[in-house]
């Protein structure tokens, strides 16, 4: 079996390691332990995960182009951010601290939908996710933390059907599994 942390013993480790690590979870999302965020990916273990979109009152979507040294999916245009929570870290509690760390924003934000996913990607890495889905809205403009993001642009969802029908490979995976479902989430 893989090598994965109890979750009672892993405040101990978590005080003691700078290493990150996502929760492990089932098909219903109940959480089975921790591992560390790349071992999981190695070993494509499903694993929490969460998607956030940001839209301003034009109906125009916040996407980020991700930062060009991340371990996958370099380089490629994304949702407004997307990351994993944190053990013992409530799902809506992290999309609010990674808006704040990868955006330098802040917004409300509301659970819109949940889905799993799984793909192959490069460097031998596997994205095997059980995403939660959050909408909020603003005006402002982000203040990108350039570790993570290196550009951003507010695209009306016209505009980005037809760049994403034109340059599908410039976007990444998570994100053209969702596209047809924003439009009923505003």
């Amino acid at each position: 079996m893989a090598n994965f942390l109890p979750l009672a013993l892993f405040d101990y480790k978590e005080k003691n390691m700078s290493t990150e690590y996502v929760i492990l979870v089932n098909e219903k999302d109940e959480a089975l332990g921790n591992m560390e965020k790349m071992e999981a990916h190695e070993k494509g273990l499903l694993h929490r995960a969460l998607s956030v979109f940001i839209f301003n009152s034009k109906k125009q979507l916040l996407l980020q182009r991700r930062a060009l040294h991340k371990y996958h999916s370099a380089g490629l245009w994304s949702n407004t951010c997307c990351s994993h929570p944190r053990p013992h870290e409530m799902t809506a509690t992290a999309a609010k601290r990674r808006l704040a760390e990868e955006m330098g924003m802040a917004a409300s934000l509301e659970h819109k939908d949940e889905f799993i996913y799984k793909v192959s990607l490069e460097k031998g890495l596997i994205e095997h996710e059980y995403d939660h889905v959050y909408i909020g809205f603003s005006e402002t403009d982000p203040i990108i933390n350039t570790e993570e993001v290196m550009d951003y642009k507010w695209i009306s969802l016209e505009e980005l059907n037809n760049d994403l029908a034109q340059h599908p490979e410039h976007y990444t995976f998570w994100f053209k599994l969702l596209i047809d479902k924003m439009p009923q989430w505003l």
